[in-house]
């Protein structure tokens, strides 16, 4: 019997690794286009990321600024140009990613959660998880998740769609997490860039396997629900 290390491996590759076969080849018209819709975008964008993680937890101000974030992702993703869902291989033939991108966002929040346990203890570093969860604590759970998902679905259209689409063939995953974990310094938050930059690796690669942002959109929204509802009561029980 193989180990496990071998068969999650094994389980892993077409999401991460395997790279499908396509041709999504634009003409440089509609490159440069994509080029210039996505970086309207992203300035838009971090400027309202910025403004809406630093309002005030229980500001009515949160819901509105959150929600014009996600449109803005959302109206540049599609404005860029051409999104594709994307395949990864599975069981012999090609079929998209759904069970997959959900586990990898089960496991990778796990890891974030036993990381947690650790900067609870350190209290710069709790402060700054503090200064993002109140926002559950003090605003609509349910909302909160509501708004949680569709950011989450707005980011990958955009991060790993049209921005990734954007960069081209050289060096896309690096250059898309930096270009993301840049973003995210608008916050003024390390905890939020440092987990930027650890999911804009396993998203951009799960993007460069599967052709598309089904994958990396399942991801996410995993991982950002997981981690909103099990953080609070992990930093609670030390408090």
């Amino acid at each position: 019997m193989r180990a496990w290390p071998a068969r999650l491996t094994e389980a892993l590759r077409p999401a991460l690794i395997d790279k499908v076969d396509r041709d999504h080849r634009e003409s440089d018209r509609a490159f440069l286009r994509r080029r210039v819709v996505a970086g309207i975008t992203l300035v838009v964008g971090a400027t309202l990321l910025g403004i809406s993680l630093n309002v005030q937890p229980d500001s009515p101000l949160f819901y509105p600024l959150t929600i014009a974030l996600a449109a803005t992702w959302v109206i540049g993703g599609f404005a860029s140009g051409p999104l594709h869902l994307g395949r990864i291989h599975f069981r012999g033939e090609l079929r998209r990613p759904v069970i997959i991108p959900v586990l990898i966002g089960l496991i990778t929040a796990v890891v974030f959660i036993l990381g947690a346990l650790i900067v609870r203890e350190i209290e710069p570093l709790r402060a700054y998880t503090e200064n993002v969860l109140a926002f559950a604590r003090y605003q609509s759970l349910p909302l909160v998740a509501l708004i949680t998902v569709m950011n989450g679905i707005a980011e990958e259209i955009f991060f790993r769609g049209a921005l990734f689409a954007a960069i081209g063939t050289w060096h896309p995953v690096a250059i898309s997490t930096v270009i993301y974990s840049l973003t995210t310094v608008a916050t003024g938050n390390p905890m939020l860039v440092f987990a930027a930059i650890m999911l804009g690796i396993l998203l951009g690669l799960q993007r460069r396997a599967s052709g598309g942002i089904l994958g990396p959109i399942l991801t996410h929204c995993t991982w950002s629900l997981t981690m909103l509802l099990v953080l609070p009561p992990v930093f609670a029980a030390a408090g």
